[in-house]
């Protein structure tokens, strides 16, 4: 839904996913003037369902965006589909280029999220959220006591292995271009997880499900699922012109740097969600971000007001 936007709004938040819908709403709820722009489908649009949220599990990530844009309706939440072209701070607030047009707002929330660094192998973003995995809490009980292969960095590769055998035994590792210490590969062997050094050339799928590896001199490996490590990139550039940093170092590494309750350096800016080093990435700690995020916009208005 897009209609005329107004010159001015008490909170501006730019991402409609998870983060950014219940940042809208709490601050809906605060009696506010909010503008919610969404560029469009998120991180997990390709999965059928979300899982670990409760009271939707199940649902499909589009659902969850419809339910949560009409339960936006009662509150005085103008939603716009559009791209952010460019925010700047201004001595109070902040000011945001949409659709040409030029909006004010005394707070920003960016829940834009992220974008994840598929391999570049063929049929990766074929599979992607289907059959070439990431997180086993959002999508491990479905194919649990299956076959399943997991990719790693050397640094990752154990905790990894280990996080993974909670739903399966019959682990292989993909090793591609990592080469094993021999610690790690006695590691593997202890925990009869299997390890496949060879190329990698297609991850494939029949025309209903994902069904496995195959390698480059033409044998398969039939397995449920591929588990990729996290890596991945800022959706949008916006926090860094406004004066943010990204963290370097870790899992965190890519992720706008920010308290725990999505405060930054930038006065009256706020980030939420997958973008945010909070955390971890999923759908349930998304909208709890941004929950918090809109909590600490509105009290950073109330003190502003009272003072």
């Amino acid at each position: 839904m897009s209609g005329k936007l107004r010159q001015s709004y008490d909170a501006v938040v730019i991402g409609g996913g998870p983060a950014g819908l219940s940042a809208a709403l709490v601050l809906g709820r605060a009696c506010r003037q909010v503008l919610l722009v969404d560029a469009g489908a998120g991180r997990n649009a390709p999965a059928s369902a979300i899982h670990g949220f409760l009271g939707n599990d199940g649902t499909s990530p589009s659902e969850l965006r419809r339910i949560g844009r009409a339960q936006l309706q009662p509150y005085d939440v103008d939603v716009h589909d559009a791209t952010v072209t460019s925010v700047k701070k201004l001595e109070v607030g902040f000011e945001a280029t949409i659709d040409q047009a030029i909006v004010q707002c005394r707070t920003l929330i960016l829940a834009t999220g992220i974008t994840d660094k598929l391999p570049e192998i063929p049929g990766a973003k074929t599979w992607w959220g289907r059959g070439v995995l990431l997180c086993p809490y959002c999508h491990g009980w479905e194919i649990r006591n299956q076959p399943w292969a997991f990719m790693a960095p050397t640094e990752q590769l154990i905790d990894r292995a280990t996080v993974l055998l909670g739903w399966t035994k019959d682990l292989t590792y993909l090793c591609g271009d990592v080469q094993l210490s021999p610690d790690q590969r006695s590691w593997l062997t202890e925990h009869a997880i299997s390890i496949r050094e060879e190329p990698i050339t297609a991850f494939e799928g029949d025309e209903t499900r994902f069904t496995g590896v195959t390698f480059a001199q033409g044998e398969r490996l039939d397995c449920a699922a591929v588990f990729i490590s996290s890596q991945f990139s800022q959706q949008s550039p916006l926090a860094i012109p406004l004066g943010c940093e990204l963290e370097t170092e870790g899992h965190i590494a890519g992720m706008v740097k920010t308290e725990l309750n999505g405060v930054t350096p930038v006065l009256g800016l706020f980030i939420a969600g997958d973008a945010a080093s909070v955390g971890v990435t999923s759908v349930a700690s998304a909208a709890s971000e941004g929950m918090m995020a809109a909590v600490f916009a509105n009290m950073a208005m109330l003190k502003a007001d009272a003072s």
